[in-house]
């Protein structure tokens, strides 16, 4: 089972990184997953991801408080609604489609704009 773990958080972390370089795709949520699996797997690697001159301080405060800083909050529901601005323009012609995909964006919005700032 440690062996399925590991591989896991390490199919997470790929993921991630493809994020940096992909705007559609989230790096932090899939590094908090890795994080996570880590912690069940390897003391060490995830030692390694908190510790991460770039990534880590998100991971410690999403993990200590359920916190997210103010910047990322900002880029996240920027991003979030540029997207859904294309989706309007390019997207799919269907109404409820994009209106769907309207409310989904909103709900992520809403709970990224209601999680506490990092106390530091």
């Amino acid at each position: 089972m440690r062996i399925l773990t590991l591989g896991a958080a390490w199919f997470f972390v790929a993921l991630g990184i493809i994020g940096v370089f992909l705007p559609v795709l989230p790096t932090t949520p899939f590094l908090i997953l890795a994080a996570t699996l880590f912690a069940r797997s390897s003391p060490r690697f995830e030692r390694w991801l908190l510790e991460h001159p770039r990534y880590g301080q998100p991971l410690i405060d999403w993990r200590r408080e359920g916190a997210i800083s103010r910047n990322a909050k900002i880029a996240s529901v920027s991003l979030m609604s540029l997207s859904f601005v294309i989706v309007l323009v390019f997207g799919p012609a269907s109404l409820w489609l994009k209106l769907s995909i309207g409310a989904i964006l909103l709900a992520c919005a809403v709970f990224v704009a209601t999680r506490p700032l990092p106390g530091r």
